[in-house]
């Protein structure tokens, strides 16, 4: 019997409901409420490199990327800003630190919104109605981004560190300001290194309000350290609901940094699962080269745009069973592999066809979908 995989009948399961926080707009994207969970990530190009921005920036939004952030340190960035924003296909964010004007000047820009550090902008506290009033007028929103790395020096002394404690108070407090101000057009960030105090720091800010949060893990570090870092952090928060938009902090690439992002929100079913590789780890009952034929099968997908599920499977054990799961699997051993369409063997073909015969039945599945173009794209399982 044929088992029908693909699109689901109904939304997928996910680990608990969202927090209820409220709505906000960074340019033409929705942050908060019921709105999809945003993924953002910042240029490393310097922002006065306009042409080179903006292809980092073309980059990005072709690898899924929302929203991006920009740097804005000094006179000559503030500058750039207006073309930048102008021309950028995605909402465009001003990082702001230091220097207080730059916020009104990334406001005059035409930026969607932008990122504050309240810890390190000089009397910071002095200018929020300014801030505020300015931001309200332009219909820009704000990012309250609290860092341990650069926190209150009034709550190092208090606290003695960068602790959850410490971060929400900040938050918390800045928070109040704009409030004051009647302005709730805003997002908190509380980041910190360390998963497990950045953790805690989010699960006290959610206690306190509604706003929306924007979930990072500072400073994660290289590539592997930062994805497991990030992973952990956002999969304990998100599995209970808080986030509302993530940031996956690398020492790579940025488009890297959006990849690993949406590969977290699609493993807690927060967003279509696209081209997902379900792969055994290998063992001694193997009897094909399961790495090379996993990676094979996952070059040759790329691009693929509908919600399509491929399992390579190495050996006898677990390879039926998972390939016939799948939308399109194979079972391999004994220098062939079985072909599975949907639940069914159509074929068995010799270990050095199976790379092109997957990608030749992947492309006709895709061909017979009828899924928009912003929909899920293909899973790809290997066992």
């Amino acid at each position: 019997m044929s088992v029908s995989l693909g699109l689901p009948a109904l939304p997928p399961p996910v680990l608990a409901p969202r927090r209820k926080s409220r709505k906000i707009r960074v340019g033409k994207v929705e942050v908060g409420g019921d709105a999809p969970v945003s993924v953002q990530s910042m240029t490393t190009t310097p922002t006065t490199n306009i042409n080179a921005t903006l292809q980092q920036i073309a980059e990005l939004t072709a690898t899924g990327c929302d929203i991006v952030r920009v740097a804005c340190p000094s006179a000559d960035d503030a500058e750039a800003l207006p073309i930048i924003a102008k021309k950028s296909q995605i909402p465009v964010i001003a990082d702001i630190h230091f220097q207080p004007k730059y916020v009104f000047a990334a406001i005059d820009a035409g930026c969607a919104a932008v990122r504050v550090n309240p810890g390190n902008i000089r009397k910071f506290d002095d200018q929020v109605k300014e801030i505020a009033r300015a931001a309200k007028d332009a219909g820009v929103s704000i990012r309250i981004g609290v860092n341990a790395g650069s926190l209150d020096p009034r709550l190092l002394a208090k606290y003695g560190k960068a602790t959850p404690e410490a971060l929400v108070e900040s938050a918390v407090w800045e928070a109040s300001l704009f409030e004051e101000h009647d302005f709730h057009d805003f997002k908190i960030s509380v980041k910190h290194n360390d998963p497990v105090v950045m953790v805690k720091a989010y699960e006290m800010l959610a206690e306190r309000g509604d706003w929306p949060l924007h979930l990072g893990v500072t400073e994660a570090g290289p590539a592997f350290q930062g994805t497991i870092k990030s992973a952990v952090a956002f999969g304990a928060l998100l599995s209970k609901g808080i986030g509302d938009t993530i940031r996956v902090s690398l020492s790579a690439p940025p488009a890297e940094e959006v990849k690993v992002g949406l590969q977290i929100l699609q493993s807690l079913n927060l967003r279509p699962r696209k081209l997902e590789i379900v792969s055994c780890p290998s063992c001694g009952r193997a009897q094909v080269d399961v790495y090379s034929l996993a990676d094979a099968v996952t070059e040759g997908l790329q691009g693929m745009t509908v919600p399509l599920r491929v399992a390579v499977m190495g050996c006898v054990v677990n390879g039926p069973g998972e390939a016939r799961e799948a939308d399109l699997g194979v079972a391999s051993g004994n220098g062939k592999g079985q072909i599975f369409v949907r639940g069914e063997v159509i074929k068995t073909v010799p270990e050095a066809e199976i790379v092109a015969t997957l990608i030749e039945e992947a492309e006709r599945l895709a061909a017979e979908m009828d899924v928009p173009d912003e929909g899920a794209a293909p899973v790809v399982t290997v066992g």
